[in-house]
């Protein structure tokens, strides 16, 4: 991959947290590791999936890009390059310059994040003010013409609404148009569509994609959802138990995974969903019914020896090799990634 076309860089990075149940004990073993040696890169105008259950650590990266952390959670260890500095040891100052302004977050529940005592015209223009430094008067109508941007109709008189006056979408929506306010470099879309109906998230998922055209922006997309990982992103990285277990193209990953885990998540999926939007025509298996993976994503600090996903994985539960040494993540063929003792070479 040609390091000039590479906007964010992720390298080694973990991430651990200090629990309340047993506070002595968790510091003096540096915590509960939630995110453990996770590394990929995003591409100038491209759209990364990280992929994964819940629990399995991916909005902690997002977060850890951000520096936005809760006070227990700590990076231990690794790098987050962006435009050639480490975010991980900027100050505050730095950060705030960063955050909002090149890098920009849209959360899962638009409810929870914007301030239900101030207008959303009010809360875009802030953005505007503090990173683009602009006037007041400036500021509101870049706010009116942001929420047209993303399809909101009659942007001026919604911009002297409140949140509770909108819907799930619209709320969606005026979340997207404070993050792309100051045209960032890159967008992190935490589950964008986790609270809306499928209409609504489709139609959010097609604005994002079209902003990306209009601004050259690239994309991490945080999902548990395959179907929109088919047919939006460029590259992926499947984490499973705070590990990244395999990364590739979206066609390669869907064509051919080689982890058994990646296997088990589209094993999972109807077939038109798996193959909508690849490009290539579905593979006919003759399998009727879903598949499921048994078992559950293992929690921290509960992890199982060896191989995270052993106890449930057809090929590890019977395997010693598998159910004692932790295999790493290696390159097993051009641009193919994978966490696996048994993947294809």
């Amino acid at each position: 991959m040609n390091q000039d076309d590479i906007l964010l860089s992720v390298r080694g990075l973990s991430v651990s947290f200090f629990t309340e149940a047993c506070p002595e004990r968790s510091r003096r073993e540096g915590g509960v590791k939630a995110v453990q040696n996770v590394s990929f890169s995003i591409r100038k105008g491209r759209t990364f999936a990280l992929v994964g259950e819940s629990g399995c650590g991916k909005t902690t990266v997002a977060l850890s890009i951000m520096q936005l952390l809760p006070a227990s959670g700590f990076a231990i260890s690794g790098q987050v390059i962006f435009e050639g500095q480490n975010l991980l040891v900027l100050g505050k100052k730095q950060t705030r310059q960063i955050r909002g302004n090149k890098i920009a977050f849209v959360f899962a529940e638009p409810e929870t994040c914007l301030n239900p005592v101030y207008t959303v015209g009010d809360q875009i223009a802030e953005a505007i003010k503090i990173h683009q430094k602009k006037s007041a008067g400036e500021a509101w109508a870049d706010a009116i013409e942001m929420l047209a941007k993303v399809g909101i109709a009659n942007a001026e008189l919604r911009a002297h609404q409140y949140p509770h006056q909108m819907s799930g979408g619209m709320q969606q929506r005026v979340m997207i148009a404070m993050a792309i306010s100051c045209k960032p470099k890159l967008l992190i879309a935490d589950e964008p569509t986790t609270a809306l109906d499928v209409t609504t998230g489709a139609a959010i998922l097609d604005l994002l994609d079209e902003l990306q055209r209009q601004n050259g922006m690239s994309i991490l997309l945080i999902t548990h959802d395959l179907a929109v990982v088919a047919q939006r992103a460029d590259d992926v990285a499947v984490m499973y138990a705070s590990r990244i277990v395999e990364k590739a193209t979206c066609q390669q990953l869907f064509v051919a995974p080689f982890h058994p885990y990646t296997a088990g998540l589209l094993q999972c999926l109807p077939p038109a969903q798996r193959w909508a939007g690849l490009g290539v025509p579905p593979i006919k298996s003759g399998v009727k019914r879903l598949q499921t993976i048994p078992g559950a994503v293992p929690q921290p600090p509960h992890f199982p020896s060896g191989c995270k996903f052993h106890p449930r994985c057809r090929i590890g539960c019977n395997d010693k090799k598998c159910q004692t040494v932790e295999p790493e993540l290696r390159q097993v063929q051009q641009g193919r990634w994978a966490a696996c003792w048994y993947a294809p070479a």
